[in-house]
């Protein structure tokens, strides 16, 4: 055993006469300290992961990942259609990192019932569509039946909309359509959802989307675009790009061109503000090991000062100054790392039991979610310890200097 690490571990459990750690104070304070610092680290960054994932999942579970619509940039609600080429969809799943690519059909009207209506766009899908998300969000009810070959007259609404219209399954209710006439249509309600997005909820309500070919008297074979769902969010750009690519010398026989749209072109807004949660991360992080940076250096100081005899001893015999530093680095770095084991126990075990037993929970009205989302892969909690671990070190080299500058004369007299 090295002779500076010898001394570090005898301070760290040296006992006065009375069984009392001499130095037991300072050392527990120091790793609680740390303990509370990477406990606080630790739900930081796995909060906000979870919400950023859970806001993007909503979002991408609703609208895709990108969207192919026809280029004509119609700003109105009323999608002008495209032809659905089974050759492009084919080109377009090839792409590295596509999972599907789902037809879509949009259409805004009114739904009615009693003397209360509300403003909404019904959007048509059809049995290529991934349901996993919105089957995940049905609170009542299930989604209309799409497989039929005579599409089903259901469809399923919000929880926002089935309050403000007191609607509940299989009830059923008018919808209108306005174009040179007024169209009218009834549809039972199959089912309720609630994403917790209330720009979302508000607004959408599911159906087959042959309804809406026959509304707009489209031919089978038209829709209003594609959906295209990626594996991983982190690969959005280069897959948009290769989409991109693939549509950019598309022309279909009518004669009309394409132009995607990846969903954070569409709701740059909310991934402006999630990346404002990063931001947030950092400064908390950043605070989080000043602090205990600062109470490391504190406790190293103080426990130089309680070992000024022990320090003269040393240097009066000989021990070169580096040596005598590396003593209390070895011990600042024992005291960080239990510290870091307990923080990151507690830390983890919290995170576990809130995945679990979601135990902490919000209002969705204000933060989209129900309760509080956590998610900390293995990378991130290696990182954070690394980081932690290095940002303390470099901190207590400045006051293991002091431990040289003490003469060993004036330190032999201490008392």
């Amino acid at each position: 055993m090295k002779t500076e690490y010898y001394i570090a571990s005898r301070i760290n459990s040296n006992k006065d006469k009375s069984g009392q750690t001499f130095s037991a104070p300072v050392i527990k304070v120091a790793i609680g300290g740390i303990a509370i610092g990477i406990f606080i680290m630790i739900l930081s960054v796995s909060i906000g992961q979870g919400f950023k994932k859970e806001i993007r999942e909503k979002l991408s579970g609703f609208n895709g990942h990108i969207n192919v619509l026809n280029y004509d940039y119609n700003l109105s609600l009323e999608a002008n259609p495209i032809l659905n080429d089974n050759a492009l969809v084919e080109d377009i799943l090839t792409v590295d990192g596509v999972k599907n690519i789902q037809k879509i059909a949009t259409k805004p009207g009114l739904i009615k019932n009693n003397n209360e209506m509300q403003g909404v766009i019904m959007k048509g899908i059809g049995d290529d569509y991934s349901q996993d998300y919105i089957n995940s969000i049905i609170i009542e009810g299930r989604l209309p039946i799409l497989s039929d070959t005579v599409p089903k007259n259901e469809v399923l609404i919000s929880k926002t909309l089935a309050n403000i219209l007191n609607l509940k399954t299989e009830d059923a209710a008018y919808f209108y359509f306005f174009e040179q006439q007024i169209k009218i249509r009834k549809y039972t309600i199959s089912g309720i959802y609630d994403s917790n997005l209330p720009e979302l909820d508000e607004l959408y309500i599911i159906s087959d989307y042959r309804h809406i070919q026959r509304l707009n008297n489209w031919n089978s074979n038209q829709i209003a675009g594609y959906e295209v769902i990626i594996d991983k969010f982190n690969n959005l750009d280069a897959v948009s790009d290769e989409v991109d690519f693939i549509i950019s010398s598309y022309i279909s026989p009518e004669g009309n061109l394409l132009r995607s749209q990846n969903i954070l072109q569409s709701q740059p807004e909310i991934f402006s503000w999630l990346k404002l949660l990063d931001t947030n991360i950092a400064v908390i992080i950043i605070l989080i090991i000043i602090v205990a940076g600062f109470n490391m250096i504190s406790g190293l100081l103080i426990l130089i000062l309680e070992r000024t005899n022990m320090i003269g001893v040393l240097k009066s015999i000989g021990m070169p100054d580096w040596s005598l530093r590396k003593v209390f680095l070895y011990l600042a770095t024992k005291i960080a790392l239990s510290g870091l084991l307990i923080g990151n126990l507690v830390g983890i075990t919290a995170i576990f039991l809130q995945k679990k037993f979601e135990l902490v929970k919000l209002n969705p009205a204000d933060y989209f979610l129900d309760v509080v989302p956590v998610l900390l892969s293995p990378l991130d909690l290696f990182l954070l310890n690394l980081g932690a671990i290095f940002a303390i070190f470099l901190m207590m080299i400045g006051p293991s200097y002091m431990a040289t500058r003490i003469s060993p004369v004036k330190a032999i007299k201490f008392d």
